[in-house]
Order: C-alpha cells, then sequence, then structure tokens
C-alpha cells in the first residue's frame, strides 16, 4: 500500500478526499478488469492505457468511479504511474 497526497482535493463518499492509499490489485481484479494499465511497443517502450488505469485507481483506492474524473491531470498521471 502506498498513499499519495492529491495536488487538488476531490469529492469521494460525499467527503473531501486529500490523498488516496493505492493498494496492488489481486488477480481476480485484473481478471475482471480484462487488461493490464499499461501497453508494451513494438520497441518494448510502456505506455499507459488511461481509461484502464482509470479503473484500477477506483479499484484498489477505494473511490467511486465518477471520483477518478475529478482527479487533477497530474495526479491522473502520477496514480496511473503507480498502478502501472
Amino acid at each position: 500500500m502506498s498513499e499519495h497526497e492529491l495536488s487538488t482535493p476531490i469529492q469521494a463518499h460525499g467527503e473531501e478526499v486529500t490523498s488516496i492509499t493505492l493498494r496492488r490489485p489481486t488477480v481476480a481484479e485484473c481478471r475482471a478488469i480484462k487488461m493490464l494499465p499499461y501497453v508494451l511497443g513494438k520497441d518494448e517502450e510502456v505506455s499507459l492505457n488511461l481509461d484502464v488505469a482509470a479503473k484500477y485507481i477506483a479499484v484498489c483506492g477505494a473511490i467511486p468511479a465518477p471520483s477518478v474524473n475529478q482527479l487533477d491531470l497530474a495526479d491522473l498521471n502520477n496514480l496511473a504511474w503507480v498502478i502501472a
């Protein structure tokens, strides 16, 4: 588990959230999402799949999916790379 301070608070579960604690996803959660949050390119470069990463952030951060949409772009990027 790792805690991440948000640059901009969001609303989740009817409360203001200033940090998100991410845990590792389980195999069952990965299978339910059906994709990993990253893609390997031809030259083995790693690229984020933000739509999939957002699903993992919601699950592993224990926040509703609509709350992920409130994240500042910098926070989304940071959390997505942590998940990846």
